[in-house]
């Protein structure tokens, strides 16, 4: 008992986070698995993703077109007539921000703050995974031999490194709140 009392912050921290993230992500799965077979492929948040990654992508003076995949759920990305990535559901950012999330509500604070956090964290994951997804794109086009290095490593480490930054700005002005 002496132990619980002694490491209750970070049994709290670890419950929470492991409820929130366990709710949040049954909810999304609930929604992915409602979407199967719906008007938008493969499902409405990542078509979004696909749409908006396109017209950034086409902003830099690049011809984009997307295509449903026939064998799997994913949306084809083709650039000035090349087939190039698929963007599937693990694209569209919900995961991390649901992580993201999970953490912020965890380590705690008072809700305004956090409601504001929460919200703008979410907006800048999002906005930057479509800047990431565009510039992935453009990378596939013009180094098409670096494939792996820039799809398994810079472009995770640029999404999940700015997820770290967030939680360390986070812990950063709660803890300031808390002196």
């Amino acid at each position: 008992m002496k132990l619980v009392k002694k490491y209750r912050p970070v049994i709290n921290f670890v419950v929470i986070f492991a409820v929130v993230y366990l709710i949040l992500s049954l909810a999304y799965n609930f929604y992915l698995d409602r979407s199967v077979g719906g008007k938008y492929f493969p499902d409405y948040l990542t078509n979004l993703v696909a749409r908006q990654s396109t017209l950034i992508t086409e902003s830099l003076g690049y011809s984009i077109d997307l295509e449903n995949h026939t064998e799997e759920p994913s949306i084809k990305v083709i650039i000035e007539g090349k087939y190039l990535a698929r963007i599937v559901e693990g694209c569209n950012s919900i995961s991390v921000i649901i992580l993201f999330l999970s953490f912020v509500l965890a380590f705690g604070g008072k809700w305004k703050p956090t409601l504001f956090f929460i919200l703008s964290g979410s907006v800048l994951i999002y906005t930057v995974n479509l800047l990431r997804i565009s510039i992935l794109t453009v990378g596939l086009y013009l180094y098409p031999w670096r494939e792996e290095i820039l799809h398994s490593v810079i472009f995770p480490l640029i999404i999940y490194g700015m997820v770290f930054i967030l939680w360390m700005i986070w812990v950063k002005l709660v803890s300031n709140n808390l002196k």
